[in-house]
């Protein structure tokens, strides 16, 4: 998934606060404010508190090279050693997590970096920006060894088990390339952005959302769509995140349109039944104010994760089709990833913080803190033992994660 999910939330929670921001023009605080200023004991308590907030971080190390936001991390998927982050300076660096130095930068880039990943075998690393300039580097010898220019990137994505790379473009386009051959297919979708892309893990197909809320399943060998998901078994809304169950055999989406689509890859029928909660909305601004940020599957048991920017994280079972747990923030989660062998989820959000949740249970493990911005991607390494965040303060961390059960 490309970091570009972030970008959208901050975004959208602007939206937000513009209205909150409205509301609250009728609000008299006269009478609050003279209160709160009786004395300047209580203004000294509140500096403080808002200090020691900030001070406090958990992380065992902080990438400090950035001078914007940084929008994308990603590791090396074969020894999860080496970090990759692109950012709004225009510059992308594949890092060592264990000391912070860079192995090199990714240079020539002329736009915000918001997509950078290594391929399946952590030989090569892809490093694209906004304007649609796609660089790969050989990692070995820090070499470039490809590039191509799309028009304005959506979201970029290696193949699972080979060196090819699968972009999604505004124009609808998504592309389909060889590296570093160049040898190239491209699959025409309808005329509007290309804003979400999944490829399936057998590799031969992929899911791509598009603006319009439609979905397309792509065979990327014959180059055709097997079918189309649109109307009203589609979102009303562009798709913000597609996810699969480890098998392929189900995918799971996710729209502005504040709703979460499961179905099954084969047939494309939606269950229709998905618990996912629909409320009628008025207004595009009351579509984006809960838009769905993330979505996953849990790899042990038979539950979803959706993550919506009102801060919801919700929890559903699939074989009872109900909502198990709705587990709140107090500001809007941009992105979860599950652990990959056991029913813990972790989110990252507006606020900066990294929170582990229990999903059979609904309870809150833990929360790493450390960002004094929002974190607008993150990772976790194999074994849920480190994760690596991008933030909105020009920073990446690298958490240690202590888990008393293991």
């Amino acid at each position: 998934e490309s970091g570009s999910s972030g970008l959208n939330a901050s975004h959208r929670a602007c939206v937000c606060s513009e209205d909150l921001a409205e509301e609250l023009e009728d609000v008299d605080f006269s009478e609050a404010g003279n209160a709160g200023n009786a004395g300047n004991a209580d203004d000294d308590g509140w500096e403080a508190e808002d200090e020691m907030e900030s001070e406090q971080d958990d992380s065992e190390l902080t990438f400090s090279k950035h001078t914007g936001s940084v929008f994308c991390v990603s590791l090396d998927p074969v020894s999860n050693s080496l970090a990759v982050t692109g950012g709004e300076d225009d510059r992308a660096f594949v890092w060592s997590v264990s000391d912070g130095d860079v192995l090199f930068e990714c240079t020539g880039h002329k736009d915000s970096v918001t997509c950078a990943a290594f391929s399946c075998d952590s030989k090569l690393v892809v490093s694209a920006d906004m304007s649609g300039l796609i660089k790969v580097w050989k990692v070995e010898n820090k070499e470039e060894i490809w590039s191509f220019e799309v028009g304005d990137l959506e979201w970029l994505e290696w193949h699972p088990c080979a060196p090819v790379l699968l972009a999604g473009a505004a124009d609808g386009n998504v592309w389909m390339w060889k590296i570093p051959s160049g040898e190239c297919k491209t699959f025409q979708g309808p005329s509007c952005q290309a804003t979400s892309g999944k490829i399936l893990p057998d590799g031969k197909r992929a899911i791509v959302g598009y603006e319009d809320g439609s979905l397309r399943l792509w065979d990327l060998k014959q180059g055709n769509a097997v079918y189309v998901i649109k109307g009203h078994d589609g979102h009303q809304g562009a798709l913000t995140s597609i996810a699969c169950n480890k098998e392929g055999t189900l995918a799971l989406t996710g729209s502005v349109d504040g709703q979460a689509k499961l179905f099954n890859t084969s047939t494309g029928k939606v269950s229709r039944d998905t618990a996912v909660p629909h409320q009628s909305k008025d207004s595009m601004q009351e579509q984006d104010s809960n838009s769905v940020e993330s979505v996953g599957f849990c790899n042990v048991l038979p539950l979803v994760a959706v993550a919506y920017l009102d801060g919801t994280l919700a929890i559903y079972d699939m074989n009872s089709q109900s909502l198990r747990h709705r587990c709140k923030h107090e500001v809007g989660v941009v992105h979860l990833q599950w652990e990959e062998a056991s029913a813990v989820v972790y989110t990252c959000n507006l606020a900066g913080v990294v929170t582990l949740w229990d999903a059979r249970s609904g309870v809150m493990m833990s929360e790493y803190r450390g960002h004094s911005a929002e974190i607008l991607d993150f990772v976790l390494n194999r074994d849920a033992s480190v994760a690596v965040t991008a933030g909105g303060d020009h920073q990446a961390k690298v958490f240690c994660l202590q888990r008393p059960d293991r």
